[in-house]
């Protein structure tokens, strides 16, 4: 094998070894500040979006509109979340996290916003996410259901979902998580429903973790030029 067969075989090896390894985002938020980020918001490779424009229902026959004053709102907010992670220092990573709506409690204490759907747009193809999610179980909220749906090119490819606890009495603070893989996608969309309709209980969300997929077009534009190399040599 001479020089350039040999540059170029090692050329597709070191190729095909970045394309199999992927790359793995953490977003966990506390590189900012606690504030509202307007109703749309671009961080770590992920844009959010359309954030709680449903109309909808509570378990207990309380309707919500997809705006204005009876709507949930469409902020996309930081919030210092100190005294949570005090009190529950396994879940997320302290101090920040993210939720929803239309307010937040300034300092160490918290608010859990309204989190209807929120659409989280990729920058890159990716084939695997994951979430933790703090949430309010019983009381008015039991019977909703939260969703993970992963789209590529508009339509679901994976999916994951998870039921709040219905056990009656005063609603109390629990913790889950969501997940997606087993294909490639572009966008993910976190929402909850109640039966047939979606819903709107409150959460906060931390550490979502993103996979991304290195695009194809490198291994395939060297493959180009080692055929075109191979060709010149004869």
């Amino acid at each position: 094998m001479n020089s350039k067969a040999i540059t170029i075989t090692a050329l597709l090896g070191a190729c095909a070894a970045m394309s199999s390894a992927g790359s793995t985002t953490v977003s966990t938020y506390d590189d900012l500040t606690e504030d509202f980020y307007g109703e749309s918001f671009h961080y770590n490779g992920v844009t959010y979006s359309d954030v709680n424009n449903v109309a909808g229902v509570f378990p207990n026959g309380d309707t919500f509109d997809a705006d204005g004053i009876f709507g949930l709102g469409h902020e996309v907010i930081v919030e210092n979340a100190t005294l949570l992670y005090n009190d529950f220092p396994g879940w997320g990573s302290a101090n920040n996290a993210l939720t929803f709506g239309t307010t937040y409690v300034v300092g160490d204490n918290l608010s859990l916003g309204a989190l209807s759907t929120v659409t989280m747009t990729l920058d890159e193809i990716a084939d695997f996410a994951s979430l933790e999610i703090a949430y309010y179980e019983n009381g008015p909220w039991g019977g909703i259901e939260y969703h993970l749906d992963a789209y590529m090119d508009g339509s679901v490819v994976a999916m994951d979902s998870f039921t709040i606890s219905d056990l009656g009495g005063r609603d109390n603070i629990a913790f889950g998580s969501l997940s997606v893989g087993g294909a490639e996608f572009d966008s993910l969309h976190l929402y909850a429903t109640f039966g047939s309709e979606y819903s709107g209980p409150r959460a906060l969300i931390d550490n979502l973790t993103i996979n991304t997929v290195p695009a194809p077009s490198a291994m395939a534009l060297l493959g180009l030029g080692a055929m075109g190399a191979a060709r010149r040599r004869r």
